[in-house]
């Protein structure tokens, strides 16, 4: 697996993460503790090392990286999060401090290590001024339980709020060929600042990929059955970018998935994605995309066909669109 550098944080990490979300939490049922660990495992020996996971993604979540990753410890970079009032989203945000040095502790038991590689802020939390926050990742980093701080779906203003106070080595957010928002202001500041950038839902939760469409059910315990952008009639106005995509990988001998990933890691060195599975044959397709050399005619070509396309819904319902981007 290639490696990538975040920034200029000196954190080093394979071109492709592993996000593990979707083994237990927002994505449907999810997968039992003994097939989400073999999955991981499964990352790791196809030559991923940086894994992410969340307190808000539920104690087995963490749990299950932590017993997956123990053997190869030092070989691997996890990354989790705080954030949210008693790490339930629905709860609303809370990063106060002693919130803070709580939920270290906590994940660093579920983790079964003495140190967090990566720590993000989950959301901005309004009622905490960033600079607190901040100073107290520094102060877990000087203590060696934290090694690099990070934020996710965090406005520019508090970017640069936040590195003033305590160097951020990357920001975690939404970005794909469905989702560019990211573009216009902090891309630009993360290459001025020198932070990495790790895209969630690289596939664009699965659409991207071909595999939904407009008659695909979501179940009650899946995330996408409430975000707008995956309504029935989103999904069908949406179908032409899919189709878009289907073009371009076909042309390339590549699935579609490795068409957006490929877009993504050309964008610049320092972006690292970390899509997420259950599916052994789907993690082997996403790792192969690593190699999909998409040249700038390739690049020109995507751009001219996205210009074309207004992607259709919401990415978020409303309770949570508030969250993001601040």
């Amino acid at each position: 697996m290639k490696q990538r550098s975040l920034g200029r944080s000196g954190l080093e990490v394979s071109a492709l993460g592993f996000g593990c979300m979707g083994l237990s939490f927002g994505i449907g049922a999810g997968v039992d503790r003994s097939a989400g660990i073999q999955m991981i495992r499964n990352a790791f020996e196809r030559g991923v090392t940086f894994f992410d996971t969340a307190e808000a993604y539920g104690a087995q979540n963490e749990e299950m990286v932590g017993e997956a990753l123990a053997a190869v410890r030092d070989q691997v970079v996890i990354a989790t999060k705080f954030g949210f009032k008693n790490g339930d989203v629905a709860q609303g945000t809370d990063s106060r401090p002693e919130r803070i040095r709580a939920v270290v502790d906590t994940s660093l038991r579920r983790l079964r290590t003495d140190y967090i590689d990566l720590l993000y802020q989950h959301r901005v939390d309004p009622a905490v001024p960033m600079e607190d926050v901040a100073g107290a990742v520094k102060d877990l980093i000087v203590q060696g339980k934290v090694r690099h701080f990070g934020l996710s779906e965090a406005s520019v203003e508090s970017i640069r709020r936040a590195h003033a106070v305590q160097p951020v080595a990357a920001l975690q957010s939404e970005y794909s060929l469905w989702w560019r928002e990211p573009e216009q202001g902090v891309i630009p500041t993360l290459a001025a600042l020198g932070i990495g950038f790790v895209p969630f839902s690289p596939l664009g939760k699965g659409f991207l990929t071909g595999t939904i469409d407009p008659s695909t059910s979501f179940g009650a315990n899946d995330f996408r059955s409430v975000v707008p952008r995956f309504t029935v009639e989103a999904r069908t106005a949406n179908q032409v970018l899919v189709d878009a995509i289907k073009r371009l990988a076909e042309v390339r001998h590549a699935t579609q998935a490795q068409i957006a990933l490929a877009w993504l890691l050309a964008q610049h060195p320092w972006i690292v994605p970390i899509p997420g599975t259950t599916k052994l044959h789907r993690l082997e397709e996403n790792l192969a995309s690593v190699d999909v050399a998409l040249s700038p005619d390739d690049l020109q070509e995507i751009e001219k066909v996205l210009a074309g396309i207004a992607v259709q819904g919401n990415r978020y319902p409303p309770q949570l669109a508030q969250l993001v981007g601040k």
